[in-house]
């Protein structure tokens, strides 16, 4: 980096309100570079920075009398040589990769943090402590939006509120919710950067809620370490975040179908006849999901069997056997609570699996469903335990995991985990008990199935968990419309946090409400969220077969668009197992400006869907991202303009959902289970407009079930790209094949829309062909028949 570069640097930073972060206590004694670290000596301590890439550094802050915590719960990305260049000014130092640059003032002290020239933010007082916690604060530039701090129900722009990092269920929320099971230390910021703190244990983050320009962390000890992420786009920040606590790897195809579950099946005959009257109704259905039933008759006193009750279950295993003949998956629900009531109790205190109190016995206190003692997953004894009943249930044909009451939903402060040597209080542990849960499963499957992808669904993580494949939910949401309301701003906020499959009990869970209006709104929204799992208490139905006709048609179709979509939905699955984009964009993703918005998001990078989340709602606004971009309507073709929100007026069989002019979307037939569905005929939807000069999309396709299919060789990736000009429209088709993947034979139905006029000619492949042209909905459709072939063009002459 040049003097001037550096001059420039400074003149870019003193002219930012972020200057005036100092702390006039703190004092630079030395510094030394040890490799690809920074090291600073000061008054009371000593920073470590290191890059992990050009983009992402993390500062660490160990006090003198203090030792360095390397261990990191969160970050799984090995450290490189990036070549920072390291400057003494004289009266600062510059540590500079080629994203981010560290400015260190030396009198007074104070660190801050630049991206490619643009101040970034600083530490404002830096790492400091404020009665029992110990705390790091930062400065905030005026109109800075903030996100992050977990799942939350607080408004899409978080700035000005103070969250507790504590994961914690909230039975029955509604619009708002300050608290729930998954708290994470992140904070993102409006400006394209992220602060991680990477330290566990509980406490708050502050988003400025004093009003002060201030970020702070607080918690009650542990490492006083932060990444710090940037990039020139959302895309950038959401790849290196990821990259930085690892990526979600692609689920098992199956789910991405169609649930049936409640609280809950009582019995294998109910099972039984719940599955058959998806089949019978022609509503598509993938999976089932058993509650704790399945172990136990009665709610309290029986958590903790773990095996089933083999007076309501009797066959089980035949059962899921039969199930899975008919393309259904049976998932369980599985706690890591103990009961002293249990068939495993007395197992459990003998094989030393639980947690334990101060003197070493195991913990035992009440909590709703009973007296319990709790799984420990800090011991390699009792990971060795839960795992092998796992195993065993598996073996027996349980094709997928619910993890449920893991924050834990109950975990006193005095209970103790680990061994001896290393023992740690409940609350050092708390915020990651439900990540290194499905840390043992996905551990479990990589050495018993390594060929398998487990579906793990559970209701409380961490940063990064979702490299675990964990598939989180929002809890226990009201079955209401401010229920419903809140939905939205949590799936956003957890995709960009990296758990991209965060999504909600369609329908609602909590309250014996019954508002067909409400659930069927739900459902059209479920469609263009990660999972589609309808889910409630039993006193009202939460499965469409149970309801009225007019509701289970409506519901019906819902779940056949579902299925419909499934390769685009794939496709954008294997998209955020490959770069971290989450699947559901908040459209601040596209439009600096839209900080607050989320009421209207994208699905992918082609949808926007606005979901109507009010009763007898009559209009809707619509925010169409982007100026000079243009929006159809998916359902009647209508345009719109980018850059602008207008007022719809919603149907009663969908919610508003547009497509990208330039958009490919591929589309299949229809299947009752995933087990059916095939890529060898897709109708692919292309949307022209004139304004578009070229346009690019993919089908990315595998087998669906075999763990990391890319990595492997065994997929096929279709790539489609557009050109248009001088009243020329060429379509080309090409096909990229896993060194372990043979050439499919794929047919498609081109279907190409907003084509004013019937054509003049149509070729594929250089050869006319007959096509059909609808001139009420200006559809032009081309069939490019079934080939091996890895390319194929066609060209429409309008």
């Amino acid at each position: 980096m040049t003097p001037t570069t550096i001059a420039r640097l400074m003149l870019c930073l003193l002219a930012s309100p972020l200057a005036y972060a100092q702390n006039a206590d703190r004092q630079l004694q030395g510094h030394t570079r040890n490799q690809n670290t920074l090291e600073l000596a000061t008054s009371d301590g000593r920073y470590l920075i290191k890059p992990y890439s050009a983009n992402v550094v993390e500062t660490t802050f160990i006090p003198n009398g203090e030792r360095f915590e390397a261990a990191s719960h969160a970050v799984v990305l090995a450290p490189v040589d990036v070549g920072a260049r390291l400057t003494d000014e004289g009266a600062r130092l510059v540590y500079a990769t080629a994203g981010i640059t560290v400015v260190v003032d030396k009198r007074p002290f104070r660190i801050s943090y630049l991206y490619k020239g643009k101040p970034l933010v600083a530490e404002k007082h830096g790492y400091g402590r404020d009665g029992k916690m110990e705390t790091i604060e930062f400065a905030l530039d005026d109109g800075e939006a903030l996100y992050g701090a977990g799942a939350r129900a607080a408004g899409m722009d978080r700035r000005g509120k103070r969250f507790q990092l504590y994961n914690k269920a909230h039975y029955g929320y509604g619009e708002k919710s300050q608290l729930l099971n998954f708290t994470i230390p992140l904070a993102l910021s409006s400006k394209k950067y992220a602060i991680h703190f990477d330290n566990p244990q509980v406490g708050w983050l502050d988003f400025d809620s004093r009003k002060d320009g201030t970020l702070r962390y607080e918690v009650i000890g542990g490492r006083k370490t932060y990444q710090v992420v940037a990039g020139d786009s959302w895309d950038g920040v959401m790849a290196d975040y990821t990259a930085l606590t690892g990526r979600q790897p692609l689920p098992p195809r199956w789910a991405f179908g169609n649930f049936a579950s409640r609280f809950g099946y009582k019995s294998e005959a109910q099972t039984r006849a719940v599955v058959d009257r998806f089949i019978a109704d022609k509503i598509p259905l993938d999976a089932v999901v058993l509650d704790l039933f399945w172990f136990g008759k009665t709610v309290k006193d029986t958590m903790g069997n773990l095996a089933w009750d083999r007076d309501t279950f009797p066959n089980a295993e035949k059962m899921m056997a039969d199930l899975k003949q008919k393309g259904v998956k049976t998932v369980i629900v599985t706690e890591p609570f103990v009961l002293t009531t249990s068939q495993r109790w007395q197992e459990a205190v003998q094989q030393r699996v639980l947690a334990t109190d101060e003197a070493g016995k195991p913990a035992t206190y009440d909590f709703y469903f009973g007296n319990t003692g709790l799984v420990d997953m800090y011991t390699q004894r009792s990971r060795d335990w839960f795992w092998n009943v796992y195993k065993n249930l598996k073996a027996g044909g349980v094709a997928g995991w619910w993890g449920d009451l893991g924050e834990p939903e109950v975990h006193p402060s005095w209970v103790q985990h680990g061994e001896d040597g290393a023992r740690q209080g409940a609350d050092r542990i708390h915020n990651i008990y439900g990540h290194d849960w499905a840390r043992l499963i996905a551990e479990g499957y990589r050495k018993d199935y390594p060929n398998e992808r487990p579906f793990i669904l559970m209701r409380a993580g961490y940063s990064g968990s979702q490299r675990f494949g964990m598939i989180p939910w929002s809890g226990d949401v009201s079955r209401g419309w401010g229920g419903l309301q809140s939905q939205v701003e949590i799936s956003l906020q957890m995709g960009m946090q990296g758990l991209a499959y965060m999504h909600s009990d369609l329908g609602g869970f909590a309250g014996a409400v019954l508002d067909d209006e409400l659930y069927v709104r739900w459902l059209q929204y479920g469609v263009f969220q990660p999972v589609f799992r309808p889910h409630a208490q039993d006193d009202v139905a939460p499965e469409p077969v149970f309801r009225s006709e007019r509701t289970k048609v409506l519901a019906r179709e819902a779940v056949w668009l579902r299925y419909a979509m499934l390769p685009y939905n794939y496709t954008l699955a294997f998209d955020n197992s490959s770069t971290g984009m989450p699947l559901m964009r908040p459209v601040l993703f596209e439009e600096d400006e839209a900080t607050a918005i989320s009421s209207t998001y994208l699905w992918g990078h082609d949808f926007l869907v606005a979901p109507v989340v009010e009763p007898g709602a009559t209009r809707k606004e619509v925010h169409f991202p982007v100026k000079g971009s243009v929006w159809f309507d998916f359902h009647t073709g209508e345009k719109h303009m980018g850059g602008i929100t207008e007022v719809v007026k919603p149907a009663e069989a969908n919610i508003p959902v547009y497509v990208r002019a330039g958009a490919f979307v591929p589309m299949a037939k229809v299947v009752q289970s995933t087990r059916d569905y095939s890529t060898r005929s897709i109708d692919l939807h292309y949307y022209h407009d004139a304004s578009v000069a070229k346009g690019e999309g993919k089908m990315y396709d595998d087998d669906g079930e075999t763990a990391d299919a890319y990595a492997k060789g065994r997929y096929e990736i279709v790539r489609f790209a557009s050109q248009y000009a001088g009243g020329k429209l060429e379509i080309r088709f090409s096909t990229e094949t896993g060194k372990a993947q043979a050439a499919s034979e794929r047919g498609f139905a081109l279907k190409v829309h907003n084509v004013q006029a019937r054509p003049r000619a149509v070729t594929v492949d250089g050869k006319a062909v007959r096509f059909s042209w609808n001139d009420q909905h200006n559809l032009l459709e081309v069939p490019v028949a079934a080939r091996k072939q890895p390319s194929s063009t066609v060209v429409v002459t309008l």
